[in-house]
Order: structure tokens, then sequence, then C-alpha cells
């Protein structure tokens, strides 16, 4: 059984917290955070869990195997290389780190102690986007032309990072994981600062992919509704993926293709104008069997720890992700 500490209880960690407290593949050994309250949360709803104050309590601890680092994002690089250094296998909250440089880092010590660095993309591990990356492997949905995602709250207003390093992990690394991990050819953003100085409330990120493929993120604690939706444009099928809804996928058979008109020759001339054709055909949804995200994270996590099978998450996948924010950050 492995056994997991886990650092911070901020706003995320009472949901890592119950669900390592209640797997059972795992024996949670102790939790840490500097915060009184936050430890007395602990305490009162998980008694028998150990509390303690510093990380390095845990860090050093011959009675933990992995660690769970649920801290502010600048904090992320440091803390993961003092439990690398330690023999700790890591799972880190997005980001897994704010450079490209420290993700490198972080995965040469992981490869040469032979640990495990998991970068907690949960949606990577959302049984809806494993229905849609299926429908694309599988080319249902043809070639991929663009993909467009919306992430939009009022509030949580954050300090520490700005929108884009909030909330587009997600989005991006869900992109990512769709398309296979590709190297962008462009990236850009545009976003503006409207509550704090220098931080950015809303912000537009726009990826160019080879083969003539576009993203677009959408990012913003400043809207007056909860959205949490990528569309996904093929040339023979279109998917919305809303998380939010109750129905997360829906499979559109529509488009647009060129007529073609047959010629004197009995060839297929070109006219012009040019002449479309517009296909509206049935609306799919997919049955899915959900399950927590969170849960099939961890899973995956121990899984990985056991040699049961290879990191989604890892450091290939995230430095993709840490490289398209850092240099979107780069004005």
């Amino acid at each position: 059984m492995v056994r997991i500490a886990q650092l911070g209880v901020g706003y995320w960690g009472p949901n890592l917290l119950r669900n390592l407290y209640s797997n059972s593949r795992c024996k949670l050994t102790c939790v840490v955070d500097p915060s009184p309250e936050r430890r007395a949360f602990v305490s009162k709803n998980y008694p028998g869990i150990e509390t303690w104050e510093t990380a390095e309590q845990a860090i050093d601890s011959r009675a933990v195997d992995a660690i769970v680092i649920a801290t502010p994002a600048a904090t992320h690089f440091k803390i993961a290389m003092k439990c690398l250094h330690t023999g700790k296998h890591v799972l880190v909250e997005k980001p897994l780190a704010t450079t490209v440089a420290e993700v490198d880092q972080m995965g040469e010590v992981a490869n040469r102690k032979n640990l495990v660095v998991m970068a907690a993309h949960t949606f990577i591990y959302n049984d809806a986007v494993c229905c849609l990356k299926n429908l694309i492997d599988s080319g249902e949905l043809g070639e991929i032309r663009y993909i467009y995602s919306r992430r939009l709250n009022l509030g949580r207003i954050r300090s520490d990072v700005d929108a884009l390093w909030n909330l587009a992990p997600h989005d991006v690394s869900i992109i990512q994981h769709l398309l296979g991990n590709p190297i962008p050819i462009s990236i850009s953003r545009t976003g503006m600062d409207f509550i704090q100085k220098g931080i950015e409330d809303v912000t537009f990120l726009q990826i160019t992919y080879p083969g003539k493929v576009m993203a677009q993120v959408h990012v913003s604690w400043l809207d007056p509704h909860k959205v949490r939706e990528m569309t996904v444009v093929g040339s023979k099928k279109m998917v919305i993926y809303d998380d939010v809804a109750e129905n997360k996928i829906a499979v559109y058979d529509m488009g647009i293709e060129p007529r073609a008109i047959l010629g004197e020759k009995m060839d297929y001339d070109r006219t012009s104008p040019a002449q479309f054709i517009h296909r509206s055909g049935d609306i799919h949804i997919p049955k899915i069997n959900f399950r927590e995200p969170l849960k099939v994270e961890i899973d995956h996590f121990l899984d990985c720890i056991e040699g049961k099978a290879k990191c989604l998450t890892g450091p290939a996948h995230a430095r993709q992700v840490v490289a398209i924010l850092e240099k979107a950050a780069v004005r």
C-alpha cells in the first residue's frame, strides 16, 4: 500500500483529501498545512490523520512514499524537487511548474531516480474527455480544423496568478491531449487587468498547430455565467463538450462540402462561383459511464507508482502545457 502525504488543504485540497482518504489502495499518513484552521478542519473531519505544520516533516519522513502537492503554483517546483531528492513520488496540482526549465529539471531527476512525476491535469481523466479523444482518434470527426474553449465564471479572483495561469492549464492540457501533444507553430494572447493591476482577469489565447489546426482558449473571472465548454470542429462531424451539462458530449453530423458538378467530358469541373452542400444530420448523445475524474486520476498515479501504467500527464505532457503558457506570458 502506497503511503501518501498531502501538502496543502486550501481551495482544492479538501477534494484531494476526500479521495485519498477513501482510496483503499493507499494510506494517507499525514496532511500538512501552515494554517491552524486548516489543520483543525482535517482533524475534525478525518480523525486519525496526523496533521503537521511544515512540509519538511513529510518530505523527510521514512513513513511516506509519495507526496501530493496542492500548494500555490509558485512553490511547486521547489517543493517537488525536495520530494524527488528524498526519493518520493509526486503528484503536483496544475501547473506542474512555471517554466519549461523547471519541468525539465523535475523530469531529469525523476527519470534518474525512477520516480513518478505527475501533473494533476484532472480533465485528462474525465470520461467525457476520454470519449471525445476516442471520437477524434477513430476518425469519426474527420480532420480536425479548429477547437475553441470557454472557461468562465464570476470570481474566484486570485492574486498569486492571473486568469491565464489559473484557468487555461485545464483547457490547454485537454487540447494537447486531444491532438496528441503537438508542438504549436504560433502562440499569442490578448487580455486585460480590470480588478488588480498587472493581473489579467480575462484572457484570449490563440494557438496554431501544424496541419492548419487552430485553437482558441477564452478564460475569465469576470463573466455572468459559469461556462465550461469546448467545441471541436472536424471535416466530417463536430462535437460540443459541456462539462456542466448532464449530457456532456453531443456529436453533430454537420458540415459544409464542395458540390461536385459533372462536366461535358464526364469529369467533375470546377465551377465559378463555387457551389457547396450544407449537411445537417443527426445529433448523437453518446452514453458515458461517468466516474469522478479525481478518483480516476489518483488511481492512475498509483498505477504508475506500481509500474502498471505509463503516466498520461507526466513531464512530457506537462512540458508542452507549460511551454504554451510560458510563451503566452511573454509580452
